[in-house]
């Protein structure tokens, strides 16, 4: 991993480009045809795997994600594959098993991975040890990263002693991660002057462009001795992504930090990739230029993203300014962890709960409990203890040791508990990660029903129709509301369940996605004409109306129910789990009682106003 040049540069298009700015849906046929030329560039590394690859290859894209990774790695032999880890996380939403960490690293490592950049959301570096370790014994390259964030506990002082006891565990480089760009060119020079004189490993940096200061601030960390930069290639650059590759070659060239990286080869990557991103406009990020409020805010750009969303699906949107308020409250109740994922998913979520419930931690997800439980790790600030009551009970007790000692090794459960399904050990990890994704994911390879989201626009069928059939609707026409004149175009649709299917529609050319609900459906009569009746709901659920009917907080999908017919149960427990917003949510009994009726089963998609479980009252 010796590098001869001043400064060394890390290529992002191939993950943190596209995950910033596309939704991280860019498909694997898009990467091969320009591997050949990234890998003659001479990058220090290219990331290409871990973050939110691996589900989104998996829930969206239907392609094996260790497929990808053993594709990249034979089309770009002379470069070193680069993946992010979340250590004990590892890349789904809990701590693993010590035995699934190593295995996983194994199996990672046997696949392609050359360089491993280990974090833990809460700089616990407890977390990320067994991580570390296993990286050295596959004779890998082992980063360790220190999460960038700012609050009153957050000092530099803190993050030079992380710096230290990376090296300690046997880092081979020490990356600085500042995954909501909130470095300043000042900060950065300090920082980075620090930790030179503090370790004798390599430093790299990772800075996001959300704020508009992130070209500076590599400028000054350079400068100040830093080894390495993350860049992304420009058609993938800027906005919550990252400076553009070009852009930094050229401002280092002639310059004693010169890359010695050929300008010409990278334009023609661009030239690539600059096509290939307008197959993907279905997905463009909200912020694809400067926004400087993340510097108050400390919200990332794709948090953001994620937040609109879930308020989209509450009927909410209208009050994402409550949310980005409620966000630094939840933070300080929590003792002020850095917001990069799993902890920026249980703040975010948290936070529009409290907004949505319009009473502070009124529902808390199963996340928010695990979290406050310690099962995380240590916060670095003080967690409010009114609302660690609230979530864990007067007697709950709180883990003060390494969260994964709790577990014992799982590796053998998960390959009985998949069986058959799994083909292979990277089978196995894929369920693990994300369990019911991974099965859907393995039917459907199985019965060569692998169909990803469609990126081609879908015409209607827009053939006359029959003389008995209703008319269809125009697909492009002009509409007023208030005195204001739209143009609408209906664009396509996509997949689409008994109830609800997805439009794209051009409004006024800007492209929307709009979800339609059935409310009424086309029946034949014996005389052959056409009616129109109200239609039940594709669900066939009833809707809520009783005190005692138990229902979802939010849209979600039924991960776990708990109870059988006939049960009895006491007000408050737990009788369903709904997962929503990557997060699950604990659904609880209303009142004590007998279990009447089950409405729902595991894998149901579910809405607010339905009764999904009835329960007698006692």
């Amino acid at each position: 991993m010796t590098n001869q040049r001043k400064l060394a540069i890390t290529e992002l298009a191939l993950r943190d480009g596209h995950q910033s700015l596309l939704a991280t849906r860019m498909r694997l046929d898009d990467m091969l045809p320009i591997c050949e030329k990234l890998d003659q560039v001479g990058f220090w590394s290219i990331e290409a795997w871990g973050g939110a690859t691996f589900d989104t290859c998996l829930r969206y894209l239907k392609e094996g994600p260790w497929v990808r990774l053993r594709t990249l790695k034979q089309a770009m032999p002379h470069t070193p594959l680069q993946m992010l880890l979340r250590g004990q996380n590892l890349l789904g939403y809990r701590h693993y098993a010590d035995d699934v960490v190593q295995k996983f690293v194994d199996m990672s490592a046997a696949n392609g991975v050359d360089v491993f950049r280990v974090f833990d959301a809460m700089n616990d570096l407890r977390n990320v040890r067994v991580a570390i370790q296993q990286v050295k014994a596959n004779e890998k390259h082992a980063e360790g990263a220190i999460c960038y964030t700012v609050s009153p506990v957050h000092t530099l002082e803190y993050f030079v002693d992380l710096g230290k006891q990376f090296e300690d565990m046997g880092c081979d480089t020490v990356a600085i991660k500042d995954m909501a760009g909130l470095l300043t060119p000042t900060v950065a020079r300090e920082l980075v002057t620090r930790l030179k004189e503090a370790i004798d490993l390599p430093l790299h940096l990772h800075c996001h462009a959300t704020a508009g200061v992130a070209e500076m601030v590599q400028w000054e960390a350079a400068q100040a001795g830093c080894d390495i930069i993350d860049t992304a290639i420009s058609p993938l650059s800027g906005g919550t992504s990252h400076p553009a590759t070009e852009s930094m070659v050229a401002a280092m060239a002639d310059t004693p930090l010169d890359t010695g990286l050929d300008l010409d080869l990278l334009q023609e990557i661009a030239d690539y990739f600059r096509d290939v991103r307008k197959k993907y406009s279905r997905y463009e990020s909200d912020v694809t230029g400067v926004d400087p409020r993340v510097l108050v805010s400390q919200i990332p750009g794709g948090m953001i993203s994620n937040l609109a969303n879930q308020l989209r699906d509450q009927n909410a949107l209208d009050r994402m300014d409550e949310v980005l308020a409620e966000i630094p409250r939840v933070r300080e109740d929590f003792g002020f962890p850095p917001l990069v994922t799993p902890t920026s998913q249980i703040v975010g979520t948290q936070a529009v709960l409290n907004v949505i419930a319009g009473k502070k931690y009124k529902i808390l997800t199963n996340e928010t409990k695990g979290y406050l439980q310690g099962k995380y790790g240590k916060p670095l600030g003080v967690v409010n203890e009114d609302v660690r009551c609230k979530a864990l009970g007067e007697d709950g007790e709180v883990v003060d040791i390494r969260p994964a000692d709790l577990l014992p090794p799982e590796m053998d459960a998960l390959t009985r508990e998949v069986g058959d399904r799994a083909k292979s050990m990277e089978d196995v990890l894929s369920y693990a990660m994300f369990p019911a994704i991974a099965l859907e994911y393995f039917d459907e390879r199985d019965n060569n029903r692998l169909n990803p989201e469609s990126l081609e626009e879908v015409v209607p069928d827009v053939a006359a129709p029959a003389s008995n059939a209703p008319a269809l609707a125009p697909t492009e026409f002009n509409i007023t509301i208030h005195g204001e004149e739209y143009h609408i175009k209906i664009e396509g649709s996509g997949h689409h369940s008994e109830e609800l299917r997805p439009f794209y529609v051009k409004v006024d050319n800007v492209l929307e996605e709009v979800y339609v609900e059935t409310l009424t459906e086309v029946v034949p009569t014996r005389d052959g004409s056409i009616d129109t009746v109200k239609a039940s709901r594709g669900s066939k659920r009833p809707k809520a109306r009783q005190d005692s009917d138990v229902t979802s907080p939010m849209p979600g999908r039924i991960v776990a129910v708990n109870v059988i017919e006939g049960q009895q149960v006491t007000a408050g427990d737990t009788v369903l789990v709904v997962e929503a917003m990557k997060m699950e949510n604990p659904v609880h009994a209303p009142v004590s009682g007998v279990v009447t009726t089950l409405f729902v089963k595991e894998g149901d998609n579910v809405n607010p106003d339905e009764c999904l479980v009835q329960v007698t009252p006692a």
